[in-house]
């Protein structure tokens, strides 16, 4: 069912008759043989009441629907779900940053290329972007993770660390300040 084909109400029929035998042989203690085959046909029957239920779904309840974690991960579960991966992805990033940003970094959605997305992560750590000590590593972790769960159909999740500007370099005023060619100011 993950091509988003529906099945036919015969099909239903055969697969609920199936559950019935193997859950009857699970109950009877007969062994797991079948138990993969069961939660199966279970995950593929749900699906497809799901499915059932969101073709007659209105705009507002799709919606609804997507924004519940636990409806959104059945949605992408069963390849339902009505927003593409780009979307979601997105949507967890932006529901990080503020997380993020309490703890002085940031985090910017970059979007998705050959599907891979792409986070700039800035962990406020002074000079330190994805990747380094600090915590920087346990941001980029978290953001990946929450990415791949919101859209598991991407391949990986790519940190970009963010670029900073370099401080000025430090210059002793006494060098600038000289009496001779190019000599720094003596001390008397």
């Amino acid at each position: 069912m993950a091509d988003g084909a529906r099945l036919a109400d015969p099909a239903v029929e055969a697969r609920l008759a199936r559950l019935d035998v193997l859950l009857e042989r699970l109950e009877s203690g007969d062994g797991p043989d079948g138990a993969l085959e069961t939660v199966g046909l279970l995950t593929e029957v749900y699906g497809e009441a799901l499915a059932r239920m969101l073709d007659g779904a209105g705009p507002a309840l799709l919606e609804r629907a997507a924004g519940d974690e636990l409806l959104a991960h059945l949605m992408v579960l069963h390849s339902l779900h009505p927003e593409p991966p780009e979307r979601r992805a997105e949507r967890a990033v932006e529901r990080l940053a503020p997380a993020v940003r309490e703890r002085g970094g940031d985090l910017l959605w970059l979007g998705v290329e050959d599907g891979v997305a792409k986070v700039r992560v800035d962990t406020g750590g002074g000079g330190c972007g994805a990747g380094c000590g600090g915590g920087g590593g346990d941001v980029t972790e978290v953001v990946r993770a929450t990415v791949l769960a919101a859209a598991p159909e991407l391949r990986a999740v790519e940190a970009v660390a963010a670029e900073r500007a370099r401080p000025p370099a430090f210059v002793p005023l006494a060098t600038l300040t000289t009496r001779g060619a190019g000599r720094p100011q003596e001390a008397r």
